[in-house]
């Protein structure tokens, strides 16, 4: 695949409740903004995925997936090399699971059913192992762990820049005001947008996407106090304190649980 950008996976024709997709891309590569008329698993085997909707960002480190029900307009930036496993599931398989997107751990058992499938490549009601197949599937996911990886973003275009800028600077230390002026707002603007639009005020959104960023960082292997760096943090112990508080986990742990399960696909 292109390093910039990729075509829509097209997914044509009745007769099958599960279809697959396997892609590798180079870190920067993008799948462009689309929708599918079925629902779509997609699964981070290894590098970290950043699906975005006119309403969020998702963020899907390694041996996560992210579900995406169909309809949903999105496009896939890759924040690394990834190893890509897409399940594409038709819709009246697809009842029982939410209608919003969600990020799942994959735990093994799932791990090991997405990777048989994709070698099986469809699966069909018509064949009595392949129904137990999906069924076992959608059974999984809706017992799958979730997690909260979701950045809310503005719609107002002068909260969007903002974000935007956080999201690609977020060891930006200017202060907001200043920052503000660069996107056309004042300061007292943009706090009255930020809790409206995305629920958060200016200053956890920031947090929040430091955090997120920091993820990225941990889950190619960087160390803690990288990760702190590079997010905007320069107390290791403010760091720790708040990826604990947001995440339930010390950075340590979580770094090391990702490359440990990156290496387990592999």
């Amino acid at each position: 695949m292109s390093p910039t950008s990729a075509s829509p996976e097209r997914v044509d024709g009745d007769g099958y409740d599960i279809r697959t997709l396997a892609l590798s891309f180079r870190a920067g590569a993008a799948i462009g903004e689309h929708s599918h008329s079925w629902g779509q698993l997609v699964f981070a085997a290894s590098g970290v995925m950043r699906v975005v909707t006119r309403d969020a960002a998702w963020l899907t480190p390694p041996t996560r997936a992210i579900w995406l029900p169909a309809g949903l307009e999105h496009r896939i930036d890759m924040q690394s090399a990834v190893a890509m496993r897409t399940l594409y599931i038709a819709a009246t398989r697809a009842v029982p699971l939410p209608e919003a997107p969600m990020v799942i751990a994959v735990a093994p058992l799932l791990r090991e059913l997405i990777l048989y499938i994709l070698g099986i490549g469809m699966l069909t009601p018509a064949d009595p192992s392949h129904e137990r197949l999906a069924g076992l599937l959608i059974e999984l996911l809706l017992n799958a762990e979730t997690e909260d990886l979701t950045l809310p973003l503005p719609r107002d275009t002068r909260a969007l820049k903002l974000a935007q800028h956080w999201q690609a600077n977020p060891d930006d230390e200017r202060g907001i005001s200043e920052l503000a002026a660069d996107c056309g707002a004042t300061l007292r603007t943009l706090q009255r947008l930020f809790p409206r639009e995305t629920g958060l005020t200016i200053e956890a959104w920031r947090q929040r996407a430091r955090l997120l960023h920091a993820i990225v960082s941990l889950s190619s292997g960087a160390s803690v106090t990288h990760a702190a760096l590079t997010c905007g943090y320069r107390s290791l112990a403010a760091f720790n304190t708040a990826f604990q508080r947001h995440f339930n986990t010390t950075p340590k742990k979580y770094g090391v649980r990702s490359i440990i399960s990156t290496r387990a696909q592999l």
